[in-house]
Order: structure tokens, then C-alpha cells, then sequence
């Protein structure tokens, strides 16, 4: 499946608030489309000056298309989108090809073509999210001491970018929350979804309201990225709608970004991924527990990767911390909230904690950031034994240098950075 289309399999509770929610057409997805770089020139050598932010302006625009336009004829290609990889200094372009074309024979002439950097397939991803809301509430706020914790940090202007289905922006928990809400699936509007709306409540919903739930950084500063779409109890993404939506965060200078999505190991999203990294940005990635190595993104050297409490498989990656996954309270949409289970869910709780020590310590390196959630005293460490979880307390205290809330003398060592 995750060979054929970027699903995220949403069931249970999710499935019936979806359903219950305004109908979304779906995009056409097609196993023959295949996306091919073309090297973008020089900034001095671009038609227009604006490149970067206006992507728009006709003469560099036609410039780009006029490559991609010749490179698609020769090899029968049909152009049906494209968006510029600033990042990797490409253009990135989706084409199709004849149904009754074999693929690999297609990407091999693609990669003798002198005109392109790269061509590859049209990868796909799912989620590891679904629900059960018939067991009983365990709120990750009192795991957490979120109450204490949030006397410290709130994740206060920190920028945290979400790729994934599209949020209630008008939910009464997630109202004024969002500060940029895009869209970046062809074909439909931005749409409310469960699944996106379901992680952004866990990451930054609204505190001290008096209804539902108090998100991990209610202070952040949360970027809505639909680079996927649901359709009833299923949701599809592929490599270029995220791609599109990482490059975008990337622009908009998010410094926390979370990938709850699982799937094939993606050039362009591994070299964005890379980006990322080489940027200070902090990335978190759910794992796959069905996958060895724990899928990807969550693999990827350098990403956050997450699985739930309890959970944790030997074949997760080494670094892998665990958060709450199981029975966790959140929004959903139709002003409603529910119970929701996967490692989706817990790679959201710690994009939000990473939010918080970002606010605490400005200074600390994305690899610092993944040796302290790591080496929490309730963490796994890589051992292979299901998680305990990660110490909130004693993770803020290392980082402030002083306890929020109950923890040991010996975790009040600041973090040297």
C-alpha cells in the first residue's frame, strides 16, 4: 500500500466525526506520474528578482516551464503541476506518463536527460492513527505536569509547521491558534479533516479556556499545512504535496516541524529533510511499528523519532523516545473532541515539548534537543524495551536549570550548550 498511495488510515472515533463532517472531493491519484527536477539557475541569472516569494512572475515562470515543457515532450511526458525547491535550488515538476509506459523505463531515460537533476516515482505515505473511544481518558496533562511545566513555557512564538490534513480553524479550542493556514492538494479547497485537526489540538490548543483540552504549546505558533486530503475513513498524500508543504515551512522559517505520516524512503523529501537539518530546524517524525527502522521520515538521521508509551518495537530506530499515543483526549471536527490512539498522536506531543525547550533554551542545537529528550530518565534509550516515556520534569529542569515541577536534585543541571 504505502508503494501505491500516501494513506493515513483513520478509523473509529475519527472516522465518524469525518463523516459528519463537509464532504471533500478526491484528487486524481495515478500510479504513472513521476516528478523530474530541473536545476534552477543562479540568482543573478533569474528572469525575476522576486524568485523565492513570487514563484508567479511570467517571465521566470516560463523560463522554468519552457525546460520542463521540452524534457516532458521528449519523453512523452504530460506536465501537470510544478513548485519551486528553493531549498535544493531545483524545480520541482509533476508529470504524467502513458499508462502502458514502464515506469522504470521512463525514470531511467529521465536520469541520461542532461536537462534534469533527478526524476523519481510519485511516492505515497500513511498515518499511524486510529481510535477507540470506549477505553477510559488518560489526559497526557497529568502525565506531563502540564500545569507546572506551563508556568515555565507555553512554546510562546515559537513556529511549529504541521503537514498534514487540513484543521477546524474555527474550532473553539483551536480558534486564533493557527497563525497560517495553506493548502498545497490541487483540485480541492482547504477543508477541515480529522486528522489534522485532530494534531493540532494535541500541539496547540487553547489553554485556560474552560472547555476541552490544554495543548502541549498553547502559546506556538501553529502553521496548518494541508499537503494531504481525506476521503471518509481514508486521507492520501504524496511526495510532492509534501514536498511543497516542507519547502513552504522552510520559507516561513518554522523551527519545529511534525511529520505525522509514514512511508517509502523519497529523495526529494529526504534532501529537504537535509535542508532542515543543516537550518537548525527541529523535525519530529512518527514511527511505523509495522516497518523496520521505524518507516520513514522517522528514520531519517537527524529526525525526532516517536513512538507510543509501551509500544516500542526492537526494530524502531535506535533514538526513538516515546510519548502518550493511547486513549489521548483531543479536537475533533464539528466544534467536537474524542479519544485518539497511533504514533501520529505522540510524534504531536513532542513537537509541542520541543516548542517548550526551544522557548526555554533559544540556544539549544537540534542534536542537544534529541540527546536530552533521549537520554530522559524515563525514556527507552535504545534498548529495545517498550518505552516508558519521556520525564517531562527532568527534561525542562535540564534545560532551565531549575524544576517546574517535582523532580530529582540531580536533574537541575543545566544543559551546557
Amino acid at each position: 500500500m504505502r508503494a501505491c498511495a500516501l494513506a493515513l488510515l483513520i478509523v473509529g472515533a475519527l472516522a465518524r466525526a469525518e463523516g459528519a463532517g463537509p464532504a471533500v472531493a478526491q484528487p486524481a491519484v495515478e500510479e504513472h506520474r513521476v516528478l523530474v527536477m530541473v536545476r534552477v539557475p543562479p540568482a543573478h541569472y533569474r528572469p525575476d528578482g522576486s524568485y523565492g516569494g513570487g514563484y508567479d512572475a511570467q517571465a521566470g515562470r516560463a523560463a522554468r516551464r519552457r525546460v520542463a515543457s521540452e524534457v516532458a515532450s521528449g519523453h512523452g511526458l504530460l506536465v501537470e503541476s510544478e513548485w519551486p525547491m528553493v531549498s535544493l535550488g531545483v524545480d520541482c515538476f509533476l508529470m504524467k506518463a502513458p499508462d502502458n509506459r514502464p515506469l522504470q523505463e521512463l525514470l531511467d531515460g529521465l536520469a541520461k536527460d542532461s536537462r534534469t537533476v533527478w526524476a523519481q516515482p510519485l511516492h505515497t505515505f500513511h498515518s499511524l492513527a486510529h481510535n477507540d473511544p470506549l477505553f477510559p481518558l488518560q489526559p497526557a496533562a497529568a502525565a506531563w505536569h502540564l500545569a507546572e511545566v506551563h508556568a515555565v513555557a507555553t512554546g510562546r512564538n515559537i513556529s511549529i509547521a504541521q503537514l498534514d490534513t487540513g484543521v477546524e480553524l474555527t474550532h473553539p479550542d483551536l480558534a486564533g491558534q493557527i497563525s497560517i493556514a495553506e493548502n498545497f492538494v490541487d483540485g480541492t479547497p482547504y477543508a477541515p479533516e480529522a486528522h489534522g485537526t485532530a494534531v493540532a489540538g494535541i500541539i496547540a490548543a487553547r489553554a485556560d479556556n474552560g472547555i476541552g483540552i490544554a495543548g502541549i504549546a498553547p502559546q506556538a505558533r501553529l502553521m496548518a499545512l494541508r499537503a494531504c486530503w481525506q476521503v471518509g475513513t481514508t486521507a492520501i498524500c504524496n511526495s510532492f504535496t509534501l514536498a511543497k508543504a516542507f519547502q513552504f515551512a522552510l520559507e516561513r522559517r518554522a523551527t519545529v516541524i511534525n511529520l505525522s505520516v509514514t512511508g517509502p524512503e523519497d529523495k526529494l523529501l529526504y534532501l529537504l529533510l537535509d535542508a532542515a537539518m543543516g537550518r537548525g530546524v527541529a523535525v519530529v517524525g512518527a514511527v511505523d511499528p509495522a516497518t523496520a527502522g521505524g518507516g520513514f521520515p522517522a528514520s531519517h538521521p537527524g529526525v525526532i523519532p516517536v513512538s507510543t508509551e509501551g509500544a516500542r518495537d526492537a526494530g524502531d530506530p535506535a533514538a526513538t523516545v516515546t510519548a502518550p499515543g493511547r486513549d489521548v483526549p483531543t479536537t475533533l471536527p464539528v466544534d467536537r473532541w474524542g479519544f485518539v490512539d497511533g504514533t501520529s498522536f505522540a510524534a504531536a506531543h513532542v513537537s509541542g515539548l520541543v516548542a517548550l525547550l526551544q522557548q526555554i533554551a533559544p540556544s539549544l542545537g537540534a542534536g542537544q534537543m534529541r540527546a536530552l529528550l533521549r537520554d530522559s530518565p524515563g525514556a527507552d534509550s535504545g534498548t529495545g524495551h517498550a518505552g516508558q516515556g519521556i520525564d517531562v520534569c527532568a527534561v525542562i529542569a535540564r534545560a532551565a536549570g531549575a524544576c517546574s515541577c517535582r523532580c530529582d536534585t540531580a536533574d537541575q543541571t543545566t544543559l551546557r550548550h
